[in-house]
């Protein structure tokens, strides 16, 4: 299991990574003053008047904002007072609206000017974003957090003019946590994908449903901690919990230290999520070579674990660990997952051949398990392209992985899973909703926490938050457990006891909420 400290730190640049992209389209920074003047501004500034409404560079030579400052146009980089503002490159508007200060880039993404830094938004003469669960019919258009104007012009779809993708026939759009959706005569619903020419089959995300009661309130614990089962039992009935995760390989003293769990959790009538811990490595560390060898490789592993867990209530498998961001698979650990292309195509096959070895091993020994595959971040063109069968190049037709029960990790570095953005920082969407109109099948956050940094009291105040969001989309989001990481982690950096010693707030903070509210 990758180590929470290592994988979070690798991706702390995503909390800033609006300010590194704002502006920009890919382009390097540009350098440079734009006035020789900049003092004079500066002492004159408070004395000169806001530009009106909508006035913009080009073709205007310079704006002037709420509080006085002059802003000029140079080489696509935008000077406040003579002076770069933050951080920007490939600026090719400016606009005054309301006093404020807003750029757009050259790939039509608008920025406005926080007084520090650079924060997406949306065209602001557009107006603002739609209302979630704006339809057309009735609405004239949709604006979406972008600032994109969408239409429907007999039955066919268009984002600021032009035609998105192979659409036809359309008799709804809808915008609604964060997407574009669409249904066609047939009755059929889409949703628009990140790559947006791409529209990929789902069901109404507007349906509310409930998952099935009785494993909401859950928490990740090891094989190898020092407690009895019968002692883990009596702590999460404590806190609880009625899950626990923990992972093992096919190795007998994982197996066997998990079975006695199994057993113990079975007499207490409390579900167990086994995570079929393996990778895509052979025994000298050698990434496996190829789809058909990564099959082979866990297959037989994973059918091991699950022979030996049926006979005692073990129904639910999740498998492999985050697989997605591994050094062989995400190209850089720092992108967010939502499109396929931040994947590594020529090592794909291995990942979805590791996969659908655990998940054809767990079903050959028990048929009526349910396997999960989880995921990070906002890594819906991971989930996507597994569910399709399609490579990170966009190519089709290959073995499409399909799982009972969609899995994910989500740490607060990653964002809110109900907003998280798009890019790791740009606008946000609701991932659940998302996961349950696009797959049809339960949802399980299987790790969250803050980070390790964070102190005691920050910790527990999070835990209360997190759980508050989480309860109250149960029931319409098939949430159907969610998992703390960790019960013990040895340290303070995740867990919520040391040695069977409850550390305090976090400890009361998870314990308070489970029992002031029913999982039912």
């Amino acid at each position: 299991m990758l180590k929470r400290r290592q994988f979070i730190g690798a991706l702390t640049a995503l909390s800033g990574s609006v300010i590194l992209s704002a502006c920009g389209g890919g382009g390097a920074e540009e350098g440079g003053t734009i006035t020789a003047n900049s003092a004079a501004q500066k002492a004159n500034a408070t004395a000169k008047s806001t530009s009106p409404n909508g006035a913009a560079m080009p073709p205007a030579t310079s704006l002037i904002d709420g509080s006085g400052a002059t802003w000029t146009l140079s080489g696509g980089v935008a000077y406040r007072n003579g002076a770069k503002a933050g951080n920007n490159y490939n600026v090719i508007l400016a606009l005054c609206f309301n006093g404020n200060i807003y750029v757009e880039n050259t790939s039509s993404q608008f920025y406005q000017w926080t007084g520090s830094t650079w924060q997406s938004t949306s065209d602001p003469r557009q107006g603002t974003t739609s209302p979630d669960g704006t339809t057309m019919p009735s609405a004239p258009n949709i604006v979406d957090k972008t600032g994109a104007v969408w239409t429907l012009t007999n039955g066919v779809i268009s984002r600021n003019g032009a035609v998105v993708g192979n659409n036809y026939n359309v008799s709804l759009v809808l915008w609604y946590g964060g997407k574009i959706y669409c249904r066609n005569t047939s009755g059929q619903f889409y949703a628009n994908a990140e790559v947006a020419s791409q529209w990929l089959p789902c069901s109404d995300p507007r349906i509310a449903t409930a998952a099935t009661a009785g494993s909401f309130f859950g928490i990740n614990g090891h094989f190898d901690y020092p407690y009895t089962p019968t002692q883990l039992v009596s702590i999460l009935k404590g806190l609880g919990c009625t899950s626990y995760r923990v992972g093992c390989t096919a190795d007998p003293n994982q197996l066997n230290a998990v079975v006695k769990l199994a057993q113990a959790f079975q007499s207490a009538g409390m579900t167990l999520l086994v995570l079929v811990n393996l990778g895509l490595y052979d025994s000298n560390g050698k990434l496996l070579a190829g789809e058909s060898a990564a099959y082979n490789a866990t297959y037989g592993p994973a059918f091991t674990i699950a022979n030996a867990l049926k006979p005692y209530g073990v129904t639910f498998y999740e498998c492999g660990n985050e697989l997605t961001r591994d050094r062989a698979i995400i190209i850089d650990s720092t992108n967010a997952g939502t499109k396929a292309l931040d994947f590594n195509n020529a090592n794909w096959p291995t990942m979805r051949g590791a996969m659908r070895g655990m998940i054809d091993g767990v079903k050959a020994a028990q048929p009526g398990a349910k396997c999960g595959i989880n995921f990070c971040v906002a890594d819906v063109g991971a989930s996507d392209a597994l569910w399709d069968g399609m490579q990170p190049d966009g190519s089709g037709g290959y073995p499409k992985v399909r799982w009972d029960i969609t899995t994910w990790h989500n740490y607060e570095v990653y964002g809110d899973i109900f907003n998280i953005g798009t890019d790791g920082a740009g606008p946000g969407i609701n991932l659940p909703a998302y996961c349950k109109a696009r797959y049809g099948v339960p949802f399980f956050i299987t790790e969250w926490n803050t980070g390790p940094e964070q102190t005691q009291t920050y910790r527990a105040n999070y835990i209360t938050s997190q759980l508050g969001s989480f309860y109250a989309a149960r029931k319409t989001h098939n949430i159907q457990s969610v998992m703390y990481y960790v019960l013990d982690s040895g340290n303070n950096t995740f867990g919520i006891m040391t040695n069977g010693t409850a550390l305090n707030p976090p400890y009361g903070a998870f314990s308070n909420f489970t029992s002031g509210h029913a999982d039912s």
